[in-house]
């Protein structure tokens, strides 16, 4: 599932191949703006929030999309092939003169005004990637609901915007606490939830680059990328003890049983 680090490098990659010019190709393919053109209109900029990305185009025009579970944005040369899925699962073209890029698989495909935006993503939390990041802030709404589970308040992008799964296990795991310890049950909740919202933006700053493999270890090596997400019953880089797996909201979640203190199911 992309996350916020995912998404900022998708809206990297858009912003390069359309902003500055002009669209000599718009084609919707959702029902509701099957028939909005786009064509003649100039791409001012392409900019991610949270896990939305929002392409702005002249006269006042937002294209928001959203990548969902398996949803992606694909730039080609503009008379290249396309690949990334079949042609049905393709929700929207965007050419210029040089570039198209194709999202597939899109759950979210919509157009409004760009003074409308609020209404797509004014219900975000402070974007982990964005301008108006703010740790202090995020950390007071991780810590409006104390009984909630840290994995759970992690994941609620209008508690902080950008977190998905694999960085919900990993922060849980650098924090040394399961993801089911209700927030108000972390040591000393004020101090840890601000240095959680710290460490998820220095996380996901991290992994802005093109390296291709995600990494939160610092170590390079195949397979050791990540502490926990995806290693169940592989041991813990820290103390070797088998890493554990199990469903939280419907979704799998990692973490070792010694290093990591607090309930689990």
């Amino acid at each position: 599932m992309p996350e916020g680090d995912s998404i900022w490098r998708a809206a990297a990659r858009l912003h390069s191949a359309l902003a500055g010019h002009e669209l000599t190709r718009c084609d919707l393919r959702v029902p509701r703006f099957a028939t909005s053109d786009l064509t003649g209109r100039t791409t001012l900029e392409v900019v991610p929030r949270g896990k939305h990305l929002l392409a702005r185009f002249e006269g006042g025009l937002t294209l928001h999309t959203h990548l969902g579970m398996d949803g992606s944005w694909r730039v080609f040369p503009a008379h290249g092939t396309w690949h990334g899925g079949p042609e049905y699962e393709i929700r929207a073209v965007l050419g210029t003169a040089r570039h198209t890029a194709v999202g597939y698989r899109l759950p979210v495909v919509e157009l409004l005004r760009t003074a409308d935006e609020s209404r797509a993503v004014g219900h975000l939390g402070p974007d982990l990637l964005g301008p108006d990041w703010d740790a202090e802030r995020a950390a007071a709404n991780l810590l409006a609901t104390p009984g909630r589970p840290l994995g759970e308040a992690l994941l609620d992008q209008r508690n902080l915007a950008g977190i998905g799964n694999i960085f919900k296990s990993e922060l849980c795991y650098l924090a040394q606490v399961t993801p089911w310890t209700p927030v108000g049950d972390l040591p000393d909740p004020a101090t840890t939830t601000v240095r959680l919202a710290a460490a998820a933006h220095r996380l996901l700053r991290a992994n802005t680059g093109d390296r291709g493999t995600r990494n939160t270890t610092g170590i390079h090596r195949r397979g050791q990328e990540l502490f926990v997400y995806g290693r169940a019953r592989r041991p813990c880089l820290r103390c070797g003890t088998p890493v554990r797996e199990a469903p939280q909201d419907e979704r799998p979640t990692y973490w070792c049983p010694r290093c990591q203190s607090g309930p689990s199911p």
